[in-house]
């Protein structure tokens, strides 16, 4: 379980990330939209898993080979260098929910559309 600082610092780190993949543009990753969905916060404060979600998620290895941890960790240090004594690790996963979702979306107008065949009634 979480505790409160850990809360507070992974939505100040998923704010902070954000915007800083939000000024380096669409440009730098390929046209893909990259949105941060989350930010797990080790309690040592020394490790944050950062979940992004990419669109469309034809790029997501274009865009894991243009996210530069480096660069976006030396930016997140200028931001929070008087709140928090070490800046924690980056390590980047990307969230797969939206995949999933429109897999489902998919499925069901395919057996919407299935044909125009009625359930079998029990006898």
């Amino acid at each position: 379980m979480a505790t409160t600082r850990q809360l507070k610092v992974g939505r100040q780190l998923q704010k902070d990330i954000g915007e800083i993949i939000q000024r380096q543009g669409m440009a730098a990753y390929g046209g893909a939209l990259v949105t941060v969905m989350g930010v797990e916060v080790s309690p040592d404060l020394s490790y944050a898993k950062v979940m992004i979600s990419i669109f469309p998620s034809e790029k997501t290895d274009e865009v894991k080979a243009a996210l530069n941890e480096k660069r976006i960790r030396a930016e997140l240090a200028k931001r929070v260098k008087n709140q928090l004594r070490v800046v924690p690790e980056l390590t980047f996963y990307v969230d797969s929910s939206l995949d999933y979702v429109e897999h489902i979306e998919r499925l069901l107008k395919e057996v919407g559309s299935g044909g125009g065949s009625e359930p079998a009634t029990p006898s």
